[in-house]
């Protein structure tokens, strides 16, 4: 079953920011942990919404970024800066990322672009990325303990070359950002940007995992029978794609521009209302072409 509303997942699980970008605070017996960044614009409401669920701001002990985009590390630079205790985790590649002043150029405008006419509700909070948060390196097999509960670090590349899943074993949660599809409306979108046939490796990892409760950063969670099978329903729904993308690039000459407009028209048909502009999107979706075009030319 799939929920979008914030509010208690379970006894000690929250889902908080707005239906197209999420955020999770886990709690334990010595701290909680916020589980992925969001966009920027969803700050006020994750703040009005700790407060609703009683989770305090000075609890949280480790912010876990799952991948470098944009849209996914929007409120860490107000917690790192509000709350220095807080220890701040993402993986080698996201903290290369970082360190990358385009890379933060890019973080800082798109946030904007995406807030829109929300960006004056921000102005009373520092969100912008410098270089002065820390962020200490999360590596695959690491645990994060936070006391009665602990989180299990995996490298899962392929959506970026950044991306780590996190999962809680005693509840069978699994927090992986879009590493896994993307669960929006009644579809599973695999957002397999920089590399295909990572992003499948990646998803034969987490295959092996029991599955009761999965979190996406996107779109809500969903527990269930799809939770169980969330991983390996992404499997197929990637190879689908994959298919088709390699026919668009056939129909259009491995012309990636053309192939991406026909590919960006697809999606749109298939998921309208999607919360990513379509210029980012296109970029996106280019990214794809762009690896299946390379892989195809080294095969031939």
């Amino acid at each position: 079953m799939r929920f979008r509303k914030p509010g208690k997942v379970i006894d000690n699980l929250w889902y908080l920011g707005t239906e197209e970008s999420g955020v999770y605070a886990l709690r334990g017996d010595r701290g909680t942990a916020l589980i992925s960044g969001g966009m920027s614009y969803i700050l006020p409401g994750v703040l009005s919404q700790m407060g609703a669920f009683g989770i305090a701001p000075g609890e949280i002990t480790t912010l876990v970024i799952l991948h470098s985009h944009f849209d996914h590390v929007g409120i860490v630079p107000y917690f790192a800066r509000k709350y220095p205790a807080i220890r701040v985790v993402g993986s080698e590649a996201a903290i290369a990322t970082f360190q990358k002043p385009r890379a933060i150029e890019f973080i800082n405008g798109y946030n904007l672009l995406m807030a829109g006419e929300r960006k004056e509700s921000l102005r009373e909070f520092d969100l912008e990325w410098r270089p002065d948060i820390v962020v200490l390196p999360a590596r695959e097999g690491e645990r994060i303990d936070l006391g009665g509960v602990h989180l299990k670090i995996f490298e899962t590349p392929g959506h970026s070359n950044c991306s780590i899943s996190a999962y809680e074993p005693d509840h069978k949660i699994l927090f992986a950002s879009d590493a896994v599809g993307i669960p929006f409306s009644d579809k599973l979108f695999p957002a397999m940007n920089t590399n295909v046939d990572q992003f499948l490796a990646s998803l034969e990892k987490l295959d092996s995992l029991e599955v009761d409760v999965f979190c996406a950063d996107h779109y809500g969670y969903i527990t269930g029978e799809e939770a169980r099978t969330i991983v390996r329903q992404t499997i197929d729904e990637a190879l689908n794609m994959k298919t088709a993308f390699i026919e668009a690039l056939r129909r259009n000459d491995s012309d990636i521009d053309a192939a991406a407009k026909q590919c960006l028209a697809y999606t749109y048909e298939q998921m309208p209302g999607y919360f990513l502009a379509p210029e980012i999107l296109e970029g996106v979706l280019k990214q794809t072409l762009k690896y299946l075009d390379r892989a195809q030319r080294s095969e031939a």
